[in-house]
């Protein structure tokens, strides 16, 4: 019992420094931490969904369009046409990296109960088709947006800039780390976290924004 005790406390321990090492890659200022910490802007997604999406993509502008990411995470919904027969869509094909597909549609969960427009497209889907067809939906989005925000250069538009902190002060701890304020990479649209609170109609993001979703 006592070798076994010792067995699991080493397992914990490297689980420990894996979890630091990984945390420490979410804060360099390289090309990949700035991409880990930009998809951190999209609610439900931290730092360990973020990591997971960049280390299964690597460079995001080999994909040509977002479509092409997504079918490449097996969110793409089946399809079967014959003759001249309207196509029928059928569930999603699960091709490519089942983790990281499987997180993201964990991680939709949380976005579909926080304020925004990925909520609200998460409970129109709902409301036509059902809970889980909508939250594969909102993966579906998520996908989307991953490579919009990262191929353009840009944060997610309605992003809550203190839930984003939150999420990003997280990884300095783990890394063990002074637990101070990390800068996300680009600028949060004011009034986000007051329209949020208050339930007040959300802004459109500018022209050009990626975040034009929901």
């Amino acid at each position: 019992m006592a070798g076994l005790l010792r067995q699991l406390d080493f397992a914990g321990e490297e689980l420990r420094l894996l979890d630091a090492d990984l945390s420490k890659a979410a804060l360099t200022d390289d090309e990949r931490g700035q991409a880990v910490r930009r998809l951190m802007t999209i609610p439900g997604i931290d730092a360990t969904v973020a990591l997971s999406v960049v280390a299964a993509v690597g460079d995001f502008t080999r994909f040509r369009s977002p479509e092409k990411l997504v079918a490449y995470f097996g969110l793409h919904p089946r399809v079967r046409q014959s003759g001249g027969q309207p196509a029928v869509h059928g569930p999603i094909t699960k091709a490519g990296r089942a983790h990281t597909r499987g997180m993201l549609v964990e991680a939709a969960w949380a976005a579909s109960k926080a304020p925004g427009p990925l909520r609200g497209f998460y409970q129109r889907v709902r409301g036509r088709r059902g809970m889980q067809i909508a939250v594969v939906a909102t993966a579906r989005k998520r996908v989307v947006l991953c490579w919009q925000l990262t191929v353009k250069g840009e944060d997610y538009a309605f992003a809550q800039p203190s839930l984003v902190a939150h999420k990003q002060r997280r990884p300095k701890l783990r890394a063990g780390l002074p637990a101070g304020r990390h800068q996300p990479p680009g600028p949060t649209p004011v009034g986000v976290d007051v329209a949020a609170a208050t339930g007040a109609r959300l802004p459109k993001p500018e022209k050009g924004q990626a975040a034009r979703q929901g």
